[in-house]
């Protein structure tokens, strides 16, 4: 099993930290909105590495954190006019609601800041009394990045340029423009507890290195997040936990890409931002996953116009095949090894779905043909990709129910001009009027959807 590890830039071997054991850690979201597709995605991505582990035989504890406090969701607060702490209570049952819609499983321990304020403090604490952070007069708590001489080891950024390149903002009292709020003083109004530096609240990157060390001690195997959270996030929890420990925080640590749109970095600002709940009002969760899986996980994903339809299609296009052969062959039981050695062999280069989900095409087609052929082991390769390719969250439904459902939602999703032009092509071809029927064809073809006429009336669906 090889895993890419973003603080040495080369894959590596995996042995974890304990034989047969994984500790192994993501940054989850900070719940200052609704879950939206990249959030999904990093969750999907590190709950498909978790299984994947477990399936080679390791005992995996694997934790995630909500962030359900920061400047965000006080805003936020400020904003609807709920209390903050009631802000993110609500905003994770929604968030914990959807991901569930994508069929994404919960970790073994989810971590919440606001549940480790005194396991912040304490290490904090801690901190100022080595020598890497110092309380300001102000009531804040920095922490200096000249004390850590390793600072700047997983992004390559040098403590110097870092120095030279940020300016110390009004208000705060930092020694160096790049030292960063272990704690920040409470403003009038705001969420905060008691701390021995007066009231207030903890910094971003503290959250992590606390919640992580009071559940798995001083160093976890396998630390994840977003490629976005190498700098400033998790560079600053390597300097917290090693200046605090002595010890090598995480030996692995592992970044997906961002989700773009169109060519456009995802952002509320340019309003492209595309919010899981509206998505699996209109695909299945397994097109979703199809769509995002059919990259590497390191690699970032643009989302063109089309590519959940075209995600839909294929997961369309096996769950036909599924259907023929359980109809005719039943369920299989035996299963096909060389399936899910094949499957094993991807997933061991770094997670490669994108690989393991380019062999389904070759797979199908060959059931197809075994299936045509009336040979019955096709029911055994069917039963085995099931059985195989349920890890990364496919092929878990009745093939009939599914195909039903997409039929279904296909006649409800057809435009009521699409319709219209449909019924007048169809009196046309009545009136043996072949032009005009041709001429309306092609405008429900430019429309996006496809005509097909059978004996007793004809069918649209979206291309």
């Amino acid at each position: 099993m090889k895993i890419y590890n973003t603080l040495t830039r080369t894959k590596e071997e995996f042995a974890p930290l304990e034989d047969g054991k994984v500790k192994m850690y993501a940054c989850g979201i900070t719940v200052s909105g609704e879950a939206h597709i990249g959030h999904g995605y990093q969750a999907l991505i590190y709950d498909i590495m978790r299984k994947f582990l477990q399936k080679l035989g390791y005992d995996v504890s694997y934790a995630r954190n909500y962030t359900d406090v920061d400047d965000k969701i006080i805003a936020k607060s400020k904003e609807t006019g709920i209390p903050a702490d009631k802000y993110a209570a609500d905003m994770i049952k929604k968030i914990d609601a959807v991901m569930r819609d994508m069929d994404i499983d919960d970790p073994n321990l989810w971590l919440k800041a606001t549940q480790n304020i005194g396991n912040i403090i304490n290490f904090i604490k801690k901190l100022i009394e080595g020598g890497h952070a110092y309380p300001a007069p102000c009531g804040d708590v920095y922490f200096d990045v000249t004390s850590f001489k390793r600072y700047g080891c997983l992004s390559g950024r040098s403590v110097e340029d870092m120095l030279d390149g940020v300016r110390i903002e009004n208000g705060e009292e930092k020694k160096n423009p790049a030292d960063f709020a272990l704690w920040k003083a409470a403003k009038e109004g705001e969420i905060s507890w008691n701390s021995p530096w007066g009231k207030g609240r903890p910094g971003w990157h503290i959250e992590c290195s606390a919640m992580t060390r009071a559940a798995f001690g001083d160093q976890i195997d396998i630390h994840g997040g977003g490629r976005d959270l190498v700098f400033p996030h998790h560079e600053n929890e390597i300097a917290q936990s090693e200046s605090l420990t002595g010890k090598q925080f995480a030996k692995y640590w592992t970044h997906n890409g961002l989700i773009k749109v169109n060519g456009q970095k995802m952002s509320k600002s340019l309003g492209n931002s595309i919010l899981l709940e509206d998505l699996l009002k209109n695909y299945s969760n397994e097109a979703v996953k199809f769509a995002l899986l059919q990259f590497n996980y390191r690699a970032d994903i643009n989302l063109t116009d089309g590519i959940f339809d075209e995600a839909e299609k294929h997961i369309t296009y096996f769950y036909n095949i599924i259907n023929k052969v359980e109809s005719k062959f039943g369920k299989g039981g035996k299963g096909c090894r060389q399936i899910d050695d094949d499957f094993n062999k991807d997933m061991s280069d770094d997670f490669n779905t994108a690989l393991a989900l380019s062999r389904l095409f070759g797979l199908f087609k060959n059931i197809s043909a075994k299936y045509e052929k009336g040979d019955p082991s096709c029911a055994e390769e069917v039963y085995q990709i099931r059985k195989t390719y349920s890890l990364l969250g496919f092929f878990k439904k009745d093939a009939a129910e599914y195909l039903a459902w997409v039929n279904g939602r296909g006649e409800q999703e057809i435009p009521d001009e699409v319709k219209t032009l449909a019924e007048q092509r169809w009196q046309a071809k009545k009136d043996k009027n072949w032009a005009a029927a041709d001429e309306l064809r092609a405008k429900i073809d430019a429309l996006g959807y496809v005509i097909k006429d059978g004996k007793d009336g004809y069918t649209v669906n979206r291309k």
